[in-house]
């Protein structure tokens, strides 16, 4: 008994220590700015403030995770003060010594031990973020704006990639991004040089590049459209 009060004694000297030292893994400032040195994060790049968000993150995670092990410490000594040490909080029954001679700060058998609790708490900064055009609607009908689409509106304004990380072919430097070639706004290609009147009669071509590519796949695929190939009668004059 006495051996395991002066581990968990040296425990909490070293925990104490460790947040005075650390001012509670940098919490005590009231906002991320603070610990950084930054007024705004208007101008800094979205990498840079992810990765400010995520270590604010883990300060939390960290801190959340010392305090509970102060608190166990605290609570085994009190126990030992109490003549309950070694006793399940549960079932009553002795807690083999070997179970607290390797976790000194347990007052539960292992049967009955707290499951583990997911932390709830997140980042005030959290608070004041949105995703853009407020929050993300999704339809199962209908295509919406995601995060996916939000990324890619970001990275047209450029990124760090270079030809050489982007497993498509590339043409603009300011398509260094997955999926740069992904249609906005419409579905099919053709959505973006054919049009119709209201009532979807008086079909007119629009000539782009995109109608060029579009008539030169079909071309090299010998076919008059993308879902595949015609009957002979509407083919042959075609591809003849």
């Amino acid at each position: 008994m006495q051996t395991l009060r002066e581990r968990l004694l040296q425990q909490k000297r070293q925990i104490v220590q460790r947040l005075k030292q650390n001012d509670h893994f940098g919490l005590i400032r009231a906002s991320v700015h603070d610990s950084v040195g930054e007024l705004s994060n208007y101008d800094n790049h979205p990498a840079d403030s992810g990765t400010e968000l995520y270590e604010r993150e883990k300060d939390i995670a960290l801190n959340e995770h010392t305090k509970r092990e102060l608190h166990d410490i605290e609570r085994a000594l009190q126990a030992m003060e109490d003549g309950t040490y070694g006793i399940c909080e549960v079932c009553g029954k002795p807690i083999p010594f070997e179970r607290l001679e390797a976790i000194p700060t347990t007052t539960f058998c292992k049967e009955h031990s707290p499951d583990q609790v997911v932390s709830q708490q997140r980042p005030i900064e959290e608070s004041v973020l949105s995703p853009p055009f407020g929050e993300f609607v999704v339809h199962k009908e209908a295509e919406t704006f995601d995060a996916e689409d939000s990324w890619q509106k970001v990275a047209r304004f450029g990124t760090s990639e270079t030809p050489s990380d982007v497993q498509e072919d590339t043409v603009h430097y300011d398509r260094m991004y997955i999926d740069a070639g992904e249609q906005i706004g419409y579905v099919e290609p053709f959505e973006t040089f054919a049009a119709t009147d209201l009532y979807g009669t008086g079909i007119t071509i629009y000539p782009n590049i995109v109608h060029e590519q579009y008539e030169q796949v079909l071309d090299d695929e010998q076919l008059m459209s993308p879902l595949g190939d015609l009957p002979a009668y509407e083919k042959d004059p075609y591809t003849s």
